[in-house]
């Protein structure tokens, strides 16, 4: 009697883990000078669990980099210092304040920093000579993201045209480049924000406290909630107020929303995600919402 069939398929989560894997493998071994993107927020976390396993049991073989605006949450920058600690990392910061100082960008009118993170990100890039960036964007994110390979070829200028981009067939990946140029790679592009969160539950990865429900002082502008500290202050007329909100990205603590949520565990927040109908970006980034092309206009310049 014939012993029955194995079963080999694989969870959702376990393929979409696999093919990250592949990719951050596949980048090493084609690349010279990678660099992982790391800023503190989860999907930069995830990309970082996702290296300790695709090279375990050796170190993760590239440092991790962060372009630091100077308008951080606290405790988003307490995670980052610790998780690199953990890790053994090499942490480079290419600092805004730094460049605004020696006058290499100036501070935007409307005193958001993130456009002004391109010009720090390149100056640094060329100085390290990275040839390869890890980042963390998600084609679920934002429509210019949707349009980006996994593997997204730059020019010498650190630019990005979606047209002249390369074809990605049967998971064959051409990472050639010349001097000068770089590829971007996107590791998460094929997953989605309840992805991210049942793979953080699934791998019980810890998260700055940011990311689940607490109270806050808070003012509302254009529908969304922003709180009050260093970097954003209300306008006259506006009122403060405390609720209980937490974030569904971290950025520039200067543009990025929180949300009211009771959710305080894993479980809770994915619950709110799955119900939810509007991406994080959409809901939570006051840069995104400057035109109809804001991102794809930044990643045109090199931005992420």
């Amino acid at each position: 009697m014939t012993a029955p069939a194995r079963s080999y398929q694989v969870s959702h989560l376990d393929a979409l883990e696999a093919e990250s894997i592949f990719v951050m493998r596949e980048v090493v071994a084609e690349m010279e000078r990678p660099v992982l993107l790391f800023s503190g927020g989860k999907d930069s976390i995830v990309m970082l669990r996702l290296a300790q396993k695709a090279f375990a049991p050796a170190n993760i073989p590239f440092p991790v980099m962060h372009v630091d605006t100077g308008h951080n949450f606290p405790e988003v920058l307490e995670y980052r210092d610790q998780r690199v600690a953990e890790l053994g990392l090499h942490l480079i910061v290419a600092s805004v304040p730094e460049a605004l100082a020696n006058g290499t960008v100036r501070e935007s009118a409307d005193g958001m920093r993130n456009r002004i993170q391109t010009p720090v990100l390149l100056e640094a890039v060329e100085k390290h000579r990275f040839d390869a960036l890890f980042g963390g964007a998600r084609r679920d994110e934002e429509k210019a993201r949707a349009k980006e390979r996994v593997f997204s070829f730059r020019d010498e200028f650190g630019q990005w045209d979606p047209k002249n981009q390369r074809p990605e067939l049967w998971s064959l990946y051409n990472g050639r480049h010349h001097p000068g140029e770089s590829i971007r790679v996107f590791p998460l592009s094929n997953w989605t924000e309840l992805d991210v969160w049942h793979y953080i539950a699934r791998e019980r990865i810890p998260l700055p406290s940011i990311y689940y429900a607490h109270e806050r002082e808070v003012i509302e502008r254009d529908g969304m909630l922003y709180a009050v500290n260093e970097f954003f202050r209300p306008r006259a007329g506006e009122e403060r107020f405390k609720a209980r909100v937490r974030y569904r990205t971290v950025g520039d603590a200067s543009c990025t929303a929180a949300v009211r949520s009771d959710a305080d565990t894993v479980e809770k927040v994915i619950e709110e995600v799955a119900a939810t109908r509007i991406t994080e970006r959409g809901a939570t980034r006051g840069d995104d919402r400057v035109s109809e092309a804001a991102m794809e206009d930044r990643k045109r310049e090199g931005y992420f």
